[in-house]
């Protein structure tokens, strides 16, 4: 047998080996459990891969984000094979991996139970000890078809072949634009074929590897993601690399259900989404809209700081407005059906920037007025498809915090630096602290977007170069840019450690240009300028919702909706409370009395249940001493503390907008 030279490579670390010829890749790392995949020339192969001569191969470990798509893929694989096994007729739609877990789509009779789902949890046990070998298997279209004439999903899945990854998501994962291949699951002992799917794969060496898994879920959802095809049943489940990462992974999943914004939102009576308005549309009720007047009454205050100017603009308008923009040859999917009268077309705003841009046109600008920063709390509506609307976090119609900047090009790089400087500021002082940006650039290969490729170029230089100045961890996000230009955005982690995306900040050379957008530079000449679109909190109600969750309904006291409640020992002390009350509120706090029938500990649980961050509790020593006395969320006291002092005291929480 003739040698191979190999080069394996270990983050930065190279080692040349000489093997015989044959040699697998799961041979190069026997011994090394934790990895379940190589990458050869840039592509991840399967452990069975021989490695040829010159070939430079890569371990891929479980826990890595290649190794955990690979592990939840062949989770899937394994999930769908217990389906056909328990239900025969059943048809396979698509399996792919997903963020933290994966689904896989059926066509089946009748909707899963939760019975049914333990059932084939239960067999995917069985099917995951017995071993069986993932092998993969080279075929051509005709013989694929023969070999799955009885699944009709997969036959539409040939026929796009290169283009599925476009017609249906998680369909990249089946099928690409070169070779087809199958896998079959082996019966470890005997080498029998005890099931297949079409797949690009790679997958994992035998169904042992699979350490930890849960089904989650079954919902209904659209072949290919579009109404107009059958609705199938989407099971979803979840894998790790142990069963403590699993554990700690349903445990996240525990508090994360309890944060739920839409359940504390009931709970602490901040809104509602009524049926009678329809799906992702809220009201905010009394307590919500306290919450909201402070956020916007402080990014007001920081923004006219900041100088910027306060506009407003209408809800809706001629749809050739959208035509000049760009947004409705790119973005009509987004928006709401027009409205027609007087003998035209009118469409519900969509976003700002379009009626902000004819602000600017609407009078001759010098650049001694740049840069010019319009600001406003603009009302938009994007028609959701109903099975992404979530809440108040993908909602129909909601308030952007919306800024749109025009500068010349030599201000660009300047105004970006402080832009995301106070972008960050901002978001920090709302109780944001744990950030990393993305880069989301042009796919020179599409047609989606516009413009020339030296402004693209221009504009996501001065974006990168704004980003790194700020000391972040910076992602790339190839592909991810708006159809007008490139973009950073802000993640932020909340409390629980979720990535949530907040700020956008936009370089558009395109928009000046459409709508004719011109300056009087120093020269006299008419100059164009740079437009920066800016959202910062991406929108009221999302923020509303992050925040909420972040804090799990617990909010710092200058957002809490009741700052401090009033808590009577007896029925005795409450005027002695109401005058404390209002002597607070004239110092702008938000304090409450419970004059309730209540025993005291009931009203103090109705105070933790309301997350009031102070309770200010009253009895006879304290009336007679002119004191009284907190206790906090915790259920940590204080005790006789002056009532001057403890108004000064909140008002010191507040205006530092600390959280107790």
């Amino acid at each position: 047998m003739s040698d191979v030279r190999v080069i394996i490579q270990r983050d930065s670390e190279r080692e040349e080996r000489v093997v015989t010829t044959g040699t697998t890749a799961a041979d190069l790392f026997a011994g090394e459990r934790t990895i379940v995949a190589a990458r050869v020339a840039g592509e991840l192969k399967d452990l069975a891969y021989e490695v040829r001569d010159g070939e430079t191969v890569e371990p891929v470990e479980i826990s890595s984000e290649d190794g955990l798509n690979i592990l939840r893929h062949s989770t899937a694989h394994v999930m769908a094979q217990a389906v056909q096994e328990l239900f025969p007729e059943a048809k396979l739609g698509i399996g792919p991996p997903v963020k933290d877990g994966f689904y896989y789509d059926f066509d089946v009779a009748e909707p899963f139970t939760p019975e049914d789902i333990k059932r084939i949890e239960k067999r995917m046990q069985e099917i995951q000890k017995r071993g069986q070998k993932f092998s993969r298997r080279v075929t051509t279209d005709e013989a694929a078809r023969e070999e799955l004439a009885n699944e009709p999903y997969k036959l539409e899945l040939i026929g796009l072949k290169g283009n599925a990854a476009q017609a249906a998501e998680g369909a990249d994962a089946e099928v690409g634009g070169g070779e087809l291949t199958i896998y079959d699951n082996l019966d470890a002992k005997t080498g029998e074929l005890c099931w297949k799917d079409l797949c690009r794969g790679p997958h994992l060496p035998t169904t042992r590897n699979i350490p930890a898994f849960k089904l989650m879920r079954s919902a209904a959802a659209y072949w290919r993601g579009s109404e107009k095809n059958p609705q199938l049943q989407r099971i979803y489940g979840t894998a790790w690399p142990s069963k403590d990462e699993l554990k700690a992974y349903l445990d996240f999943l525990v508090e994360a259900e309890k944060r739920d914004h839409r359940k504390l939102g009931a709970e602490l009576d901040l809104f509602s989404i009524p049926e009678e308005l329809g799906s992702g549309l809220a009201v905010f009720h009394p307590r919500g809209g306290i919450v909201r007047r402070e956020m916007e009454a402080y990014s007001r205050k920081r923004h006219e700081d900041a100088d910027y100017e306060f506009v407003n603009t209408p809800h809706i308008s001629k749809e050739q407005l959208f035509e000049t923009s760009g947004h409705l040859p790119n973005y009509a999917d987004a928006m709401f059906p027009p409205l027609e009268f007087d003998g035209q077309n009118y469409r519900l705003k969509a976003m700002n920037c379009p009626m902000h841009n004819l602000i600017f046109r609407a009078r001759g600008r010098s650049y001694r007025e740049l840069p010019l920063r319009l600001f406003e709390f603009g009302t938009v509506y994007r028609y959701e498809k109903s099975g992404v609307v979530h809440g108040l976090t993908r909602a129909r119609g909601f308030t952007q915090d919306d800024s749109h900047i025009y500068c010349t090009k030599e201000q660009m790089p300047q105004e970006l630096d402080s832009l995301l400087t106070f972008v960050l500021d901002l978001l920090r002082d709302y109780g944001l602290t744990d950030f990393e940006l993305e880069l989301s650039t042009r796919d020179p290969e599409s047609d989606k977007f516009i413009g020339e490729d030296e402004e693209w170029e221009e504009a996501t230089e001065a974006l990168r170069q704004a980003a790194e100045k700020q000391g972040l961890p910076l992602v790339p996000d190839p592909g991810g840019a708006a159809y007008y230009g490139p973009k950073i955005s802000v993640q932020a982690r909340d409390a629980i450690g979720r990535s949530w995306q907040m700020s956008t900040i936009q370089v558009d050379f395109q928009q000046p240009k459409r709508f004719n957008l011109e300056y009087t530079a120093a020269d006299g000449s008419k100059q164009r300028p740079v437009m920066i679109h800016r959202a910062l909190f991406g929108s009221i109600e999302r923020f509303f919702a992050v925040l909420l969750e972040h804090y799990a309904g617990a909010f710092p006291a200058w957002l809490a909706p009741v700052q401090a409640v009033g808590i009577p020992v007896g029925d005795a002390h409450v005027p002695y409370l109401q005058e404390f009350a209002a002597e607070a509120k004239k110092k702008g706090l938000r304090v409450e009395v419970d004059a309730s029938s209540d025993r005291m500990q009931k009203k103090i649980r109705n105070a933790q249940k309301q997350k009031v961050p102070f309770m200010v509790i009253v009895g006879d020593d304290d009336m007679n001493a002119g004191t009284v006395s907190f206790r906090y969320r915790d259920g940590s006291q204080e005790n006789g503390i002056p009532k001057d002092e403890a108004i000064a005291k909140l008002l010191d929480v507040v205006e530092r907008r600390v959280q107790v």
